[in-house]
């Protein structure tokens, strides 16, 4: 460790943006590419030795995690976490071990890249949109073209290699409108990790852009995929936020920032070696100090940090404090909260989705206790979903409890 140098009180985490918010696409929901540009082109080597240092030397260990994200991270090139590698080896305490997460738009990774992830045992994680034409209607180049064939083609030269990427798929509102088509998509990639990103942007006015997903389809779209998923892939596949969940419901804590009662130990370390309290709060106001004159273990435990992370409880809204599923989700991301109420924009959305989805995780935790395969789970659950769907027509009500008519609701997903 170097000289006056501590270990941070509690573990953290660090998103390195090596590139900062530079991007080879122009996908119209980012929320980092209006990022000013803050360093360089690319991280120097200076500034990444630096980080790793005193990265290694603040962690509480012993095994550490550098997720490098951006932007478009793979624009630094391979040469750049070749020497990251080197890097970590030399400053790595006897008896720890690194683990590295590349998080990118899979268009750059060629076979030498995939090769490259592969022998040095980087986990991956691809964006992409579930299907084609919501894919490509979002996420494009500079000369607009869309990018799915391209995304598609990495994922697969990643499983060529031996790398099982994990699929991050955003939700917007055209996602919103076609769940299983979006997630049959994903799950066909069979990788066996999917998470759902949802999108809440606001316009001039402080109104939800066109592109964002409202609470209410929010909550619609993951009772959709929970159904599907939870009936023909417990055990098959994840999806973060149904893992995350069961394992809250099962007697565990949150392993998601936003999931969590209280954030704030996942930093940000920018191309120029800035540090910011939060990847959606990249600001000037939330500018810690950097990794050249400030360590970053005085950072991530400094009163403004702390105090930033225990806003997320202090500012809960009136609503969520009396939420029966508080315990689930704590008042969600801050980013997505309204500045007058706090409540969160995507509150309606995670009510829905727990109330529907918690007891049926609760059943199957009962059933895995008492030693039930996934393949058994799943046939009984198969068998209650088509008995409660026996008599209902186009007009009644939705067996899901909504209100709704059926062919309103869930006619078109049932069993």
């Amino acid at each position: 460790m170097p000289s006056g140098a501590r270990r941070a009180a509690r573990p953290f985490s660090v998103m390195v943006k090596p590139v900062g918010s530079h991007c080879n696409l122009r996908c119209d929901y980012c929320y980092y590419l209006p990022t000013p540009r803050l360093g360089p082109p690319r991280m120097t080597d200076e500034v990444l030795e630096r980080f790793i240092q005193q990265y290694l030397a603040a962690s509480t260990g012993p095994q550490v995690s550098f997720v490098w994200h951006g932007g478009e991270p793979a624009l630094a090139g391979l040469d750049f976490y070749r020497r990251a590698l080197e890097l970590q080896q030399r400053y790595l305490p006897d008896g720890w071990t690194c683990w590295n997460n590349l998080q990118t738009n899979g268009t750059l990774l060629d076979d030498e890249w995939c090769a490259f992830l592969a022998e040095n045992h980087f986990d991956v994680g691809v964006s992409i949109d579930g299907t084609a034409w919501i894919h490509d209607q979002y996420r494009q180049g500079p000369d607009g073209a869309g990018t799915y064939r391209t995304v598609a083609a990495a994922i697969a030269r990643l499983q060529a290699h031996g790398v099982q990427p994990d699929l991050l798929c955003t939700v917007t509102s055209a996602t919103a409108d076609d769940p299983l088509a979006v997630y049959r998509t994903l799950r066909g990639f069979g990788t066996g990790w999917i998470q759902f990103i949802p999108i809440v942007r606001l316009d001039a006015a402080g109104q939800l852009t066109p592109d964002s997903v409202s609470g209410a389809a929010y909550g619609e779209f993951l009772c959709a995929v929970f159904d599907e998923w939870v009936r023909h892939d417990l055990g098959r596949l994840d999806v973060q936020l149904f893992a995350e969940t069961g394992r809250t419901v099962a007697g565990g804590a949150p392993g998601l920032c936003w999931l969590a009662p209280t954030c704030g130990r996942a930093l940000v370390v920018e191309s120029d070696g800035g540090v910011y309290s939060c990847d959606h709060f990249v600001t000037a106001e939330h500018r810690l100090g950097d990794v050249l004159t400030t360590d970053l273990a005085d950072l991530v435990d400094s009163p403004e940090q702390v105090g930033f992370g225990d806003a997320k409880r202090a500012g809960l809204a009136a609503r969520c404090q009396e939420c029966p599923w508080l315990a689930l989700c704590n008042g969600g991301c801050p980013k997505d909260r309204i500045a007058s109420s706090a409540e969160n924009r995507l509150c309606d959305g995670l009510f829905r989705f727990f109330a529907h989805a918690t007891p049926v995780l609760e059943q199957v935790a009962r059933l895995i206790r008492s030693g039930q395969t996934p393949v058994a789970i799943m046939a009984g659950l198969q068998a209650e979903a088509g008995a409660g769907w026996q008599g209902v027509g186009r007009n009644d009500p939705c067996p899901c409890g909504s209100g709704r008519k059926a062919k309103q609701c869930c006619w078109s997903r049932r069993p």
